[in-house]
C-alpha cells in the first residue's frame, strides 16, 4: 500500500503497563475510506490499540501516522481528524443531552454548534431526548448520544470500541446509518460480535495477547471467520 493511500499507518507498535505487555509489535496499514473490524477476546489489546490511535495513550515503542501526521508530534491536529467512542461515554451527567452536544461542538469549533447538535441527534434518534439530563438517560441512550457526539465535527476517521454496547437493534441500525451517511470515512471498530463485525467491514484483524494473530478480507463466510478466530485465540485446541 502506498503511504499516501493510508489513513492510519502503524509500525512496530508496543505498549506495556508495568510488567504487562498489552501490545506486542503491531504492524498495520488502514486505507482511507476503509472499514476495519478488530476482533479478539478480553485482554487481547483492542481497547489499548483504540486509545493509542485516539491519542489518549502513548505507545511504549513504535510509530503511528494518521493522515500522514506523526501521532507523537501532531496529537492535537490528529484529534480534529478523528471521532472516538470508547467504553466510557465521557458525557456530563448534570447537563442535558443537547447541552453536551453543543459543549463538545464548541470545543471542536463546529460552525453553528446548536444546529449541528440537532442534526447528529436526529441521526441517532435522540431528537426527543435533547432536553433530558444525561444522568436520567438509559445506558443505551447515553451510547447513542456518545455516537452522535463523535460525529459532530465531521471527522474523516472514526474509532469505535465496541460501539454497539447497550444498544438495541434499532440503535445498532441507526449507528451504522449515521456513521456512513454518504460521507467517505475511515472506520476502525472493535467488536465481540463476529456476525455484525463481518457484515460491516471491508477487512478484519484478530488480536490475541497483544499480537496481530490473523488478518482476513471481509469476503469470508461467518463459519470461516469463526474458525480463524478459534485458531488465532487457541479456542480450537
Amino acid at each position: 500500500m502506498e503511504p499516501q493511500a493510508l489513513a492510519i499507518e502503524v509500525s512496530g507498535l508496543s505498549k506495556s503497563f508495568d510488567n504487562n505487555r498489552a501490545l506486542r509489535g503491531i504492524d498495520l496499514g488502514i486505507l482511507r475510506g476503509e472499514t476495519l473490524a478488530v476482533f479478539g477476546p478480553n485482554g487481547a489489546g483492542k481497547t489499548t490499540l483504540m486509545k493509542i490511535l485516539a491519542t489518549l495513550l502513548s505507545p511504549s515503542s513504535g510509530n503511528i501516522r494518521v493522515n500522514g501526521l506523526d501521532i507523537k508530534k501532531h496529537a492535537r491536529e490528529i484529534r480534529r481528524e478523528i471521532g472516538v467512542v470508547l467504553g466510557r461515554t465521557f458525557l456530563y451527567a448534570n447537563l442535558t443531552a443537547g447541552e453536551n452536544l453543543v459543549f463538545y461542538g464548541r470545543m471542536f469549533d463546529v460552525p453553528h454548534p446548536k444546529k449541528r447538535a440537532e442534526e447528529v441527534a436526529e441521526q441517532m434518534g435522540m431528537t426527543q431526548r435533547l432536553h433530558d439530563m444525561v444522568g436520567s438517560l438509559s445506558r443505551g441512550m447515553q451510547q447513542r448520544l456518545a455516537i452522535a457526539r463523535s460525529l459532530l465535527h465531521r471527522p474523516s476517521i472514526l474509532l469505535l470500541d465496541e460501539p454497539e454496547t447497550g444498544l438495541d437493534q434499532q440503535g445498532v441500525s441507526l449507528l451504522w446509518q449515521a456513521i456512513r451517511n454518504g460521507e467517505p470515512r475511515t472506520i476502525v471498530h472493535s467488536s465481540h460480535n463476529l456476525e455484525l463485525g463481518l457484515a460491516t467491514c471491508d477487512r478484519l484483524i484478530i488480536l490475541e495477547r497483544g499480537r496481530l494473530a490473523a488478518e482476513k478480507p471481509a469476503g469470508i463466510t461467518l463459519e470461516e471467520l469463526q474458525l480463524a478466530y478459534d485458531r488465532a485465540t487457541g479456542a480450537a485446541r
